[in-house]
């Protein structure tokens, strides 16, 4: 028991229990990033929203235009939705000023409600001579589908919380390649699949899902660019833009044990996250990519800003519910994400989040936590206070110098909080164990010295030495002469 004493004694003065307890905090710590639970994650991200405000995308080049359903072509229309007629007059008007893909950011799930089989049952009053000719006419469907056989349309689909009617096995799908592990179990996963009519899907060029994920404060940062939806392997729809673009026939996806590396068509590969979701590097909302629809309907368009583009039909109509927010703008039609997803993914501005960042920011970690452990208690506060200041630094310029210059997103968030979370542990349980040998002193000594004394020594704990201490001084004795006989 004595050697067990003093092996304590001399742990205690020579190591401390502070070191011990911060090695099984930086264990912890490494656990709860390896779990990296949804708070974490969001702090992470905020971090990379504050790059992109400081240091959004340039556009060096405006490869999309928007037909905007904006305010004014709904007061000038009417309601949407509008006839599939208009819609094929769009895509026409379209088609020959040179789009070379049209996607839909909208979804025509049923029959026009104004195919002219519909009015000759609905319209009231009308002689039976008339009811024929109207069940005579082609559907504003199949007026519609004619347009799209003529093009290159690719159609929209969307992704439902449940499942919906069987799906129809006989319509196209997209062909899709894979190396690597299975990326299926890394996808997103949507229980339904919300499709166009049978005519509109098989006359299409292209598919895709126009789905886009908000992260949990309510902001796009990611868009998934391959998913699956009731069962079905479906592509976003920007990738199947591109898809339909390039020409290729099979989407090429990259995976590996992490997850999901990349999604390809010919000539172009988008990195992407572990579950196939590609970060967007955002530029700031550009009004100067929007044709509103009615002007392209009443041919106002000039052929320059629709030749040899990408277009997208989307909506900008506050009614409408198509706006999200981004990390740098508060209101952003949703169809301009895409066409943002499309500008990063042709002007090669993507950003990555690698697989093996997490590796960096992990040891990073470890090592300056490790470093901290070891070193803290031989520096003094200003030195302390100026190694810290550097490291962090050193972890925001090397996090701002992959972002700017190789368009990497690595966390410096984690070392940095895991280091300082360390640091003020050693600081709180060095103040806990000064407070208490003052205690120690204060009561040991009260009952003999002078309370001034007793601060003294409470202050400066080294002081108390047994055997006293050896000076030089100088006395001064004085006596008055007689002080006996006066007294």
């Amino acid at each position: 028991m004595k050697r067990l004493r003093i092996l304590r004694r001399w742990f205690a003065r020579r190591i401390g229990y502070a070191r011990p307890f911060c090695v099984a905090l930086l264990i912890a710590l490494a656990a709860l990033r390896a779990a990296d639970p949804a708070p974490i994650e969001e702090v992470r991200a905020r971090i990379f929203d504050s790059f992109q405000v400081i240091e959004p995308r340039v556009k060096t080049a405006k490869p999309v235009i928007i037909v905007d359903i904006d305010e004014r072509s709904i007061a000038k229309i009417g309601q949407w939705p509008w006839s599939r007629t208009l819609i094929a007059d769009m895509v026409t008007n379209l088609t020959k000023l040179g789009a070379v893909v049209i996607a839909f950011d909208v979804i025509f799930a049923e029959p026009d409600r104004l195919n002219p089989d519909v009015a000759a049952d609905i319209f009231r009053n009308l002689d039976e001579e008339t009811r024929a000719k109207l069940r005579a006419l082609p559907s504003n469907d199949q007026v519609l589908a004619d347009a799209m056989r003529h093009s290159r349309v690719v159609m929209g689909q969307s992704g439902l919380s449940a499942p919906s009617a069987q799906l129809d096995t006989t319509l196209p799908v997209t062909g899709l390649a894979m190396l690597g592990d299975d990326p299926q179990r890394f996808m997103f996963q949507f229980p339904g699949l919300l499709r166009n009519t049978p005519i509109l899907e098989k006359n299409a060029a292209g598919r895709g899902l126009f789905t886009i994920r908000t992260e949990r404060d309510g902001i796009v940062r990611r868009v998934p660019m391959i998913m699956q939806a009731q069962g079905a392997t479906v592509p976003s729809l920007s990738f199947e833009i591109l898809r339909v673009a390039t020409g290729t026939d099979t989407i090429f996806i990259k995976s590996d044990k992490a997850g999901i590396k990349s999604i390809a068509v010919k000539g172009l590969e988008i990195p992407t996250d572990r579950n196939g979701q590609l970060w967007v590097h955002f530029a700031p909302h550009d009004p100067s990519i929007y044709v509103s629809a009615v002007d392209l309907l009443e041919g106002r368009v000039k052929p320059e800003l629709v030749a040899r583009k990408l277009v997208l039909i989307g909506t900008s109509a506050v009614g409408l519910l198509d706006l999200k927010t981004t990390p740098i703008d508060p209101v952003m039609p949703g169809v301009e994400i895409h066409a943002q997803v499309l500008e990063s993914a042709l002007t090669r501005a993507v950003l990555t989040q690698p697989n093996y960042g997490f590796v960096i920011e992990f040891f990073a970690a470890i090592l300056f936590g490790i470093l901290v452990i070891i070193f803290a208690p031989f520096f003094g506060p200003v030195s302390l206070a100026a190694v810290g200041g550097l490291f962090a630094s050193l972890l925001i310029g090397t996090s701002w110098y992959f972002y700017t210059q190789h368009r990497l997103l690595i966390d410096f968030t984690y070392p940095l909080l895991s280091t300082t979370a360390i640091y003020l542990t050693l600081i709180f349980t060095a103040f806990v164990r000064e407070q208490a040998q003052r205690r120690q002193i204060r009561s040991a000594f009260g009952q003999y010295l002078s309370p001034a004394l007793i601060e003294q020594l409470a202050q400066s704990p080294e002081k108390l030495v047994l055997g006293g201490e050896e000076r030089e001084m100088s006395i001064m004795f004085s006596d008055v002469r007689g002080f006996t006989t006066i007294s």
